[in-house]
């Protein structure tokens, strides 16, 4: 019985002293005032937001269905701070420990805060949508990812400044350090710089359809803070520094007015005159009557005969079509090639091919003489000799 007793008093000793001299009834009690918290979470999230989502719904612009979903997380997270601090008010800590409870519970605040804050950035960037008529929709992206960079070094320094890590003097000896890491890092910074000044001087934009001799040739997709991602025709991403971009000529497809169609033609040699005025005329009235293809006062439009070639008279075609889609273009050759067919035909001549004629005036008196095999007669008898051979 005395055995039973001690066995008791030691269990009372252990209940008493808990964790960190903190009765366990005490942490049972304050893990109970979390789990509460954490209810109150769920039932918040169900009730009160899925109802801000109903009615943003509800309106016609989509940026309060945005800011809403972007503030879901941080606001489902403030429930957990309040359950952390509450719980520990509950406790009540001593000395040290309470010291770092009191610097979690304001980490814990001062992320919750800072979290709101990023994920709104994206939402609110919609108010920078009037500095597109100074600057590019690119470098709007890029100052709102500089903005979002700048929420998170003020939040990771309001940290420090929580657990009493001075931020000062760690920047100023990460100046000495930038200052060892730019010597090392020229590229980096170089191909940074020239990302800006593509973006300022407004080479392309994403979606553009560019070429860099030598380097690329595709549609570009994104611009980033070091290299552009261009996508090749055959679907290959490719990732160009932007300091190619920058020193180097680019060709921007997409900022094309017209696109041209240049045609070198060749008639057969048999075609007379009247047949060739007849065919450059035919050409000429299709292109300037058809809405297809620019006007001459917009765009140079020339159909003559250019030269004799090898074998061919080369009729020039040069013009330009309204359309700069790659697709629509090529319908439009289509249908100018079917046309160009049926005046060449309908004019009586043809299309040329690469041949070559030999004139011979004369053969010379001492030529050999032609070797005729000798043939059998179908009876198997001697063959016939050649007369020649007489």
């Amino acid at each position: 019985m005395q055995q039973l007793q001690e066995f008791w008093a030691l269990v009372l000793d252990v209940w008493n002293q808990g964790f960190l001299g903190i009765e366990i009834s005490r942490l049972l009690g304050a893990l109970g005032i979390f789990l509460l918290f954490l209810i109150f979470r769920r039932l918040f999230t169900k009730f009160v937001l899925a109802r801000l989502k109903r009615l943003a719904k509800r309106t016609d612009g989509q940026f309060d269905d945005e800011l809403i979903a972007a503030l879901e997380q941080p606001v489902r997270f403030i429930p957990v701070v309040m359950g952390a601090f509450f719980a520990a008010e509950y406790l009540g800590p001593e000395g040290t420990f309470e010291l770092i409870v009191d610097n979690i519970l304001r980490s814990l605040v001062v992320l919750a805060i800072f979290w709101g804050f990023f994920n709104a950035v994206g939402p609110l960037s919609f108010l920078f949508s009037r500095l597109e008529r100074i600057f590019t929709r690119p470098m709007i992206e890029w100052l709102v990812k500089a903005i979002k960079i700048g929420i998170v070094f003020i939040g990771v320094a309001t940290v420090l400044e929580i657990w009493g890590i001075e931020v000062g003097p760690i920047i100023a000896g990460l100046g000495l350090f930038g200052v060892a890491v730019a010597l090392g890092a020229q590229d980096l910074f170089k191909n940074l710089i020239a990302g800006i000044l593509v973006l300022a001087e407004k080479r392309f934009h994403p979606g553009d359809w560019i070429r860099v001799d030598g380097v690329v040739e595709g549609t570009v997709e994104t611009i980033g803070f070091r290299s552009t991602r261009v996508r090749r025709f055959d679907k290959a991403p490719v990732f160009v520094p932007n300091a190619k971009l920058s020193d180097n000529a680019v060709t921007n497809f997409s900022a094309m007015t017209h696109r041209r169609i240049y045609w070198k033609i060749g008639v057969e040699y048999r075609t007379t005159v009247p047949q060739l005025r007849e065919i450059r005329d035919g050409i000429e009235r299709y292109v300037l009557d058809n809405d297809d293809f620019a006007p001459p006062s917009e765009a140079s439009t020339f159909v003559r005969i250019d030269s004799f070639n090898d074998s061919s008279i080369d009729i020039m075609l040069y013009c330009f079509t309204k359309t700069t889609n790659w697709g629509e273009w090529l319908e439009i050759k289509e249908k100018l090639a079917y046309y160009i067919m049926e005046v060449v035909e309908g004019a009586g001549s043809g299309f040329a091919f690469p041949s070559q004629s030999l004139y011979i005036e004369s053969l010379p008196d001492d030529r050999p003489e032609t070797f005729v095999p000798p043939t059998e007669s179908r009876s198997g008898q001697d063959p016939i000799p050649d007369r020649a051979s007489d």
